[in-house]
């Protein structure tokens, strides 16, 4: 099976825009954040993303993302996924070696030293 499977259009409000259900009924459990960081970074650029119906869901271990249509889109939304993508492939592959973790706990100490205060 493949780590990643993204999806280009069918998540608008026509008739023939069936890929958010086709996704919903084969994914195991949807990835919500990815869901609002991908809707937010398209309000941002229009109020027409919100006619999107774009989801995100993990199937075993491959990561299910739907992507709009148009390529202004797709940017956007690549945006969002580009950076977290390696990430999470290793966190659903088991390949994590925590080196992440450590290295944001560390920067965020190195920040705040006394928690915050």
């Amino acid at each position: 099976f493949p780590d990643v499977i993204l999806t280009t259009g069918g998540t608008g409000f026509a008739a023939r825009d069936v890929t958010p259900e086709a996704t919903i009924r084969v994914v195991d459990r949807r990835c919500t954040g990815l869901e609002v960081a991908l809707h937010n970074r398209s309000l941002a650029a229009t109020p027409m993303a919100a006619l999107s119906r774009a989801v995100a869901g993990i199937r075993g271990k491959t990561l299910i993302v739907n992507f709009p249509g148009s390529v202004k889109a797709v940017r956007e939304y690549w945006e969002v996924v580009e950076p977290v993508l390696h990430h999470a492939v290793d966190l659903l592959t088991g390949h994590d070696d925590g080196s992440l973790h450590h290295a944001m706990a560390k920067e965020a100490n190195e920040a705040h030293p006394n928690g915050g205060n």
